[in-house]
């Protein structure tokens, strides 16, 4: 199936646009956006004029509301918005924050003045599709979720059980985690909702442990697959501030961590000054996870390998079928903008970065390059949408090369495209 023919979902992770001149962060992904029908990106703080500091969590610094136009202005149509930071700023924080983003021309998803406006989808029409998209934060805190009477996100709430399996008293214990049923239950009816309304279902999932390179928790597989299994066809996640790998589930892509895209803040710069919780925190981040920022770059306070980061590639046919998925790697560059790259001109790395950390993980997911894009495919080495998630669909047969990663042989694959 050409582009052109197909509906094309883009997705990035955490946006933090807490520097002067936004719009310019986004210039050299700009072309690479614009290719996109509907392009997702997650807010992952307050944008609000309010001084209020609520979060028990480390609390983020609110960013200029006017910002969120520079969102629109790159090519976004849908925001997340549930996180652990959304309530940082109290209930003025969250209802700005939507408020700020609609009137950007942004539609929102995953928080509002109450729980139910919260775990209201963003839908939005293009070529004749109905995409719906629904976003969740499993990280907590409490003080972020929306009830029926409090404005927040909406969330699915994951436990986390310590049990020590030697005889070591003070040992290292082995950690389980996993979704409330109830929540897991009450998140499939949402989605199943959705897919009667929609053509197109995504789910977008705060999530995972913070600048922890590959590793992917019992529960983000739980809950990523729950999704699927309630009808989405694409999973996004996000929060790690670092990349996860690609699993293929039931013929559908989840992007376990899409990373950092544009996150340009000085709130973790220990030599900020505004918040003792910030400072403090900024200290801890060495002892917990082993790394310290790029002193040249204040404004990045993160690990040094989220800096590889990508675009995730979503294209569906007229009839709402996913015929292609993928990814355009990119890199963060030394002023923190990412940068698009192609298999000849940088790309190479962070495709095999994604290869890797997907391999650590357990999946067994494959890749190969067509053109400027990563291919995914299932574990059997079938491209996605090539007889495989749509099998049996009428489509034009098309033929392309794919070259596989790590290995310079192409291969002549047949895909079902879905146009006329």
């Amino acid at each position: 199936m050409r582009a052109m023919d197909a509906t094309t979902v883009l997705a990035v992770g955490d946006l933090i646009l807490d520097e002067p001149e936004p719009a310019s962060f986004f210039a050299p992904a700009s072309a690479a956006l614009a290719a996109g029908t509907i392009v997702i990106g997650h807010v992952e703080v307050p944008h609000t004029d309010s001084s209020e500091q609520r979060g028990t969590d480390v609390p983020a610094r609110p960013a200029d509301p006017a910002a969120l136009r520079a969102v629109a202005g790159a090519g976004f149509g849908v925001v997340t918005l549930a996180g652990n930071h959304i309530a940082d700023c109290g209930d003025k924080g969250v209802l700005d924050t939507v408020r700020h983003a609609r009137d950007a021309g942004l539609a929102v998803a995953g928080a509002g003045a109450d729980l139910d406006e919260a775990k209201r989808p963003a839908i939005v029409e293009r070529n004749g599709l109905r995409v719906g998209v629904l976003s969740y934060n499993c990280v907590g805190p409490r003080e972020s979720w929306a009830t029926s009477a409090k404005p927040g996100c909406a969330y699915v709430h994951v436990l986390t059980h310590y049990e020590l399996d030697h005889a070591s008293p003070g040992g290292p214990p082995k950690v389980y985690t996993f979704a409330d049923p109830d929540g897991l239950a009450a998140m499939a009816r949402d989605i199943a909702a959705l897919r009667a309304d929609a053509d197109v279902v995504c789910v977008s999932f705060h999530k995972g442990v913070g600048h922890t390179p590959a590793k992917v928790e019992q529960y983000e597989r739980q809950v990523a697959r729950a999704a699927v299994d309630a009808g989405a066809d694409a999973v996004f996640g996000h929060h790690a501030h670092i990349m996860r790998g690609i699993e293929v589930y039931r013929g559908r892509p989840i992007y376990h961590g899409l990373g950092n895209f544009v996150t340009v803040t000085r709130a973790l710069d220990p030599g900020d000054g505004d918040s003792p919780e910030r400072q403090a925190w900024a200290r801890r981040r060495t002892e917990l996870y082993g790394f310290a920022p790029d002193p040249d770059m204040p404004f990045y306070p993160f690990h040094p390998e989220s800096r590889n980061t990508a675009i995730a590639v979503c294209r569906f046919d007229a009839s709402g079928a996913l015929v292609e998925a993928g990814f355009v790697p990119c890199r963060i560059d030394d002023r923190g903008r990412p940068v698009p790259l192609g298999e000849h001109d940088g790309g190479g790395p962070v495709a095999e970065y994604v290869r890797r950390i997907s391999r650590e993980a357990g999946f067994g997911t494959g890749f190969a390059w067509r053109g400027g894009e990563v291919r995914i495919a299932n574990e059997g080495d079938q491209m996605l949408g090539a007889g495989g998630a749509n099998a049996g669909r009428d489509s034009r047969q098309e033929n392309y090369e794919v070259r596989t990663l790590a290995t310079d042989t192409p291969t002549v694959v047949t895909d079902a495209g879905g146009g006329t």
